[in-house]
């Protein structure tokens, strides 16, 4: 099914150990370019621990990561995210207090706010990017359905539109893989059907997602490609309805 799109992300035999426990056992598996990937598996599986490798948040204790041929492995977290994989949060992490369209112009990595130095170079130039930063913020919220809400503070928004939020934060940094952490959780069904729209549009534009989601009916129904984890390790792949029938994967979750 992917053998003629590339891989973008690659793990090789990841191994990540808590205590004794492996949470991520010799792990390897590939993600595809413009795809909806899905991981799967049962509680303790290691989906979470693996996704928090892929961004830097663990080192492994064996393997390699890699982006497009080049190793991400064991970089800090700032550094994976300026390389283009952007991990998103059970629990959105919003700037309560700042506006909606503030919290996009943040999130920009090249933000002349960060750099203090950067007034040194002139004022007008300083300006000219935070407007070009402000333009860019407004359309991602369009994209994302929120431009009417651009002047809200953030904290006033509902549980579905703050991970609106989070995925149109992502967008600011242009990203080559989005990791997708249980993106649906406590969102209506509402705006579940309108995140999940918006994730299958950017899909259609070129975005390539990881997504780990527990609801089967979304899974078999809008992801492109599925990855089944089981104790740490990747056990089967394939299109949805062939990980759904793969007897390793029922046995994971019937506890055979």
């Amino acid at each position: 099914m992917t053998a003629d799109v590339p891989a973008v992300l690659r793990t090789d035999g990841v191994t990540k150990t808590f205590g004794g426990i492996r949470a991520v056992d010799r792990c390897s598996l590939a993600i595809h370019a413009g795809r909806i990937t899905g991981l799967i598996g049962p509680n303790g599986a290691g989906k979470t621990t693996l996704f928090n490798l892929i961004a830097g948040l663990y080192a492994p204790d064996e393997g390699s990561i890699s982006l497009r041929g080049e190793r991400i492995d064991g970089r800090p977290p700032f550094e994976i995210v300026h390389k283009g994989v952007v991990k998103t949060f059970q629990i959105p992490r919003e700037f309560r207090h700042l506006t909606v369209l503030e919290n996009l112009m943040v999130a920009s990595p090249d933000h002349p706010g960060e750099r203090p130095v950067s007034a040194l170079v002139g004022w007008r130039r300083v300006w000219d990017r935070e407007e070009e930063i402000r333009e860019k913020a407004a359309g991602v919220l369009s994209l994302v359905e929120l431009d009417r809400l651009s002047d809200a503070d953030a904290g006033e928004l509902s549980g579905g539109q703050k991970k609106l939020l989070e995925l149109a934060r992502t967008l600011m940094l242009d990203p080559k893989v989005v990791l997708l952490d249980e993106p649906l959780a406590g969102v209506n069904p509402t705006l579940t059907g309108k995140l999940l729209g918006i994730i299958e549009g950017l899909r259609d534009r070129g975005s390539t997602f990881f997504m780990i989601e527990h609801d089967m009916d979304v899974v078999m129904k809008r992801c492109d490609h599925v990855i089944a984890m089981h104790q740490g390790r990747a056990i089967a792949e394939g299109s949805p309805e062939e990980v759904r029938q793969n007897e390793l994967v029922m046995d994971a979750y019937l506890g055979g």
